[in-house]
């Protein structure tokens, strides 16, 4: 249940004695202040995503209660809230900073990320604050606006504009834009926002690691604290915030700036043409049209002439085998390919255990599209001989680099298979489905969907 309270959390005289932890389980809701941005909490689909949107689900399901979220636009609404007692605690992506610790308790860190100062290609790379000359604008009650107040006592020179009116998106977008030559932003959330927008930069990265954690008011009352690190030393131990970590940005980590810049040109003069296909292909199998279209994308950047040296053709690569198999007369028939490839694709996501959660069902189904379902089973059986767990694509995609080598290969039923470029296979389509995703519903509302501008350099 997502919503906005209209009061503080007041406490009753009855209710005084009671522990935090024992007033939000009688309560029967965890009330958690977040922040809507791609590395926190967002609607996709008609439903809730995000690191911690996934964290704090998983935190409520513990305690055996049920989730309300109040969403804010910055860091600052996000503490300001907290302060006030609107929530129980706030998972927001914060910064541990020692002016924080005056004001609020955190948990345990989840995370560890970096500062760093983004500019856009084409202008001067600074490489400290001295050598900066333009305009930064940060965000206000962000831990980037302590930081430079410090910076500034010993470098005058240094000038900046806090901001309450625009979040951080909006900010990449204003230095896209030209409309600001700096912002600064932290590591992970860099890596997301440079596949949107390729031509942003990091100039420089500033001071040491920082840790994520949530947020909890400075009361003397620990319990529900408690709890949390509880909670996060279990999901560190039993891998569960490995893989939430993975999932939202295992697949980003290797930035292809000429492939970005490719694919979004291609977006714009190749995808109008097969739009429609895709769709109708993805509805009538019960797949987002996006993933399929990302998948033509990987297969052969939407190009139905496309012919491989080991004979696969067409937009979605299909086999000659295989072609006959789903009913394909000519490979070459975008429309025709674009039908086989989604059968497929319904056809191993069905063939996938039954015990295996999404998003890792796709992901292992997408290994399969690439390396035969044989493949991804040895894959699985190499996971799970040296103790993984075969249904988490976090720990079977460190096992399909062993199907190149021999001592491995041995072991299994089918054999060598190319599985280092399956593992790049997937996480390419991964990152071409987020790029998707976010043009999409950046563009739902217009007339021509999926039409964004692209500046010169």
């Amino acid at each position: 249940m997502v919503g906005l309270l209209a009061a503080p959390l007041l406490m009753t005289c009855s209710t005084q004695t009671k522990t935090q932890l024992q007033r939000v389980q009688e309560r029967g809701e965890l009330i958690v202040v977040t922040r809507n941005a791609a590395t926190t909490y967002y609607e996709s689909h008609d439903s809730a995503a995000g690191i911690e949107f996934d964290l704090m689900r998983g935190f409520a399901d513990e305690l055996g209660v049920g989730l309300r979220v109040i969403p804010a636009d910055t860091v600052g609404e996000v503490l300001r809230r907290l302060e006030g007692r609107e929530a129980d605690l706030a998972a927001a992506g914060v910064v541990i900073t020692e002016q924080r610790l005056h004001h609020f308790r955190f948990s345990e860190p989840y995370q560890r990320v970096s500062r760093q100062v983004v500019y856009r290609l084409g202008a001067d790379r600074p490489t400290d604050f001295a050598s900066m000359h333009g305009r930064m604008e940060v965000a206000a009650g962000s831990s980037h606006a302590e930081l430079l107040s410090t910076v500034a006592l010993n470098n005058s020179d240094l000038t900046w504009t806090e901001t309450s009116t625009v979040d951080d998106e909006e900010l990449f977008a204003m230095v896209y834009d030209r409309m600001v030559d700096y912002t600064m932003a932290l590591s992970h959330e860099v890596a997301l926002m440079r596949r949107f927008y390729p031509e942003l930069q990091v100039a420089f990265d500033v001071g040491a690691p920082l840790d994520l954690a949530w947020g909890f008011s400075r009361d003397e009352d620990t319990s529900l604290l408690e709890a949390a690190n509880r909670y996060f030393d279990r999901a560190r131990k039993d891998g569960t915030l490995a893989q939430l970590i993975e999932r939202y940005y295992g697949h980003v980590e290797q930035f292809d700036y000429v492939g970005t810049r490719t694919f979004l040109r291609h977006i714009q003069d190749r995808l109008p043409a097969y739009h429609q296909d895709f769709e109708q292909a993805a509805q009538e199998n019960g797949i987002d049209w996006r993933l399929l279209a990302a998948m033509g994308y990987q297969e052969s950047h939407w190009d139905p002439d496309a012919i491989s040296p080991t004979g696969v053709r067409g937009l979605m690569m299909l086999t000659r085998a295989t072609a006959q198999d789903l009913g394909v007369s000519r490979r070459e028939d975008p429309k025709q390919s674009i039908a086989g490839g989604a059968l497929y694709l319904r056809r191993l996501l069905n063939a996938i255990p039954e015990e295996v959660p999404e998003p890792d069902r796709t992901y292992l189904a997408l290994t399969a599209y690439n390396l035969g379902y044989g493949h991804l089973e040895d894959a699985r059986v190499l996971t799970e001989k040296q103790g993984g767990n075969p249904n988490r694509w976090s720990e079977v995609k460190e096992s399909l680099p062993l199907l190149h080598q021999k001592k491995w290969y041995n072991q299994t039923r089918h054999g060598y298979a190319r599985g280092k470029e399956a593992l790049s296979y997937v996480e390419n389509i991964r990152s071409y489905y987020d790029i998707l995703v976010w043009l999409d519903e950046k563009n739902q509302r217009t007339t021509t969907p999926l039409q964004i501008a692209m500046p010169t350099l």
